[in-house]
């Protein structure tokens, strides 16, 4: 079941919720999707199958400018945004139907989970007791160094084609505040952030963007259970996104480097379809049950 929530500053964010497979329940996970992903992506949907079946509600959210309908906003998204996060978890917790919620990211929706556990940890709802996050890039310049390398070009283009898209979409719409014109020349995700990403949330430039952004410096704020989960053969994160001095100094950050995983992938052979990410995100998740 969709639904739509709306944002103070008047836009709006839409979610799918998948019940409880087993009946009434009173945990919930919340799942954030990776770059120009949404809510209905593979990877999305098998976590939330497999968390409905150990007897949660889950709840996928999409990202502005990632559901079925354009935003109402010149914005759109970004690796930092935790406000929107925040509002997610507002309003679930808000239907009074839930006394234990764990966060569940992917890629930059990971980011913004550790972000937003560390950045500012007494706002976070005590409802809120554990997290797993996957396929992090918690250093945003390294990564993008990692992307702009010309064996990594298939992904850039993979990325490009919808950020192009949702450019071209938005200059139509507010032609006074995005120019799509500067989509021409765009080589690196940096020039791309550079123009648009950065101006249109306050950042000085891609520098500036990545800096404030990057999960890392908040790692050592955490506060409750917390699993990183990074590939070593991940073919987008440098070396500054595997925090081993973060997770030795911090008892409540769990970082796990599997040896296979790529990016977002964990596929186990002879798995009947169920992801290494999905098994370990339900082991994690449910041995930190209250």
């Amino acid at each position: 079941m969709r639904e739509r929530i709306e944002l103070p500053d008047t836009d709006f964010l839409d979610f799918d919720w998948h019940r409880s497979r087993i009946g009434e329940t009173r945990k919930l996970v919340i799942v954030s999707h990776g770059l120009e992903g949404h809510a209905r992506k593979k990877y999305v949907l098998g976590m939330a199958h497999i968390f409905t079946g150990l007897g949660f509600d889950a709840a996928c959210w999409c990202q502005r400018g990632c559901g079925n309908e354009p935003n109402r906003l010149p914005r759109s998204y970004h690796s930092g945004e935790t406000d929107d996060l925040h509002a997610v978890i507002t309003h679930c917790l808000s239907t009074g139907r839930y006394d234990e919620v764990s966060l569940i990211g992917f890629s930059m929706g990971g980011n913004q989970i550790l972000k937003y556990l560390g950045e500012s940890p007494d706002r976070i709802p005590p409802q809120i007791i554990s997290a797993a996050t996957f396929s992090v890039p918690c250093d945003l310049d390294a990564t993008e160094r990692m992307i702009a390398l010309p064996s990594r070009h298939i992904y850039f283009e993979y990325f490009m084609r919808g950020l192009r898209r949702t450019i071209r979409e938005k200059g139509e719409r507010f032609p006074n505040e995005i120019d799509s014109a500067q989509l021409h020349g765009i080589k690196t995700l940096r020039d791309f952030d550079d123009r648009f990403t950065a101006p249109s949330n306050g950042f000085k430039d891609a520098a500036e963007y990545y800096t404030r952004s990057s999960s890392l410096q908040f790692l050592k704020d955490i506060r409750i259970p917390t699993l990183l989960a990074n590939a070593q053969d991940d073919p987008f994160l440098g070396p500054e996104c595997y925090p081993l001095r973060e997770a030795e100094a911090n008892s409540n950050l769990f970082l796990e480097m599997p040896e296979h995983g790529g990016h977002v992938g964990f596929v186990l052979n002879g798995g009947n379809n169920v992801y290494w990410s999905e098994k370990r995100a339900a082991q994690f998740l449910t041995q930190n049950e209250n």
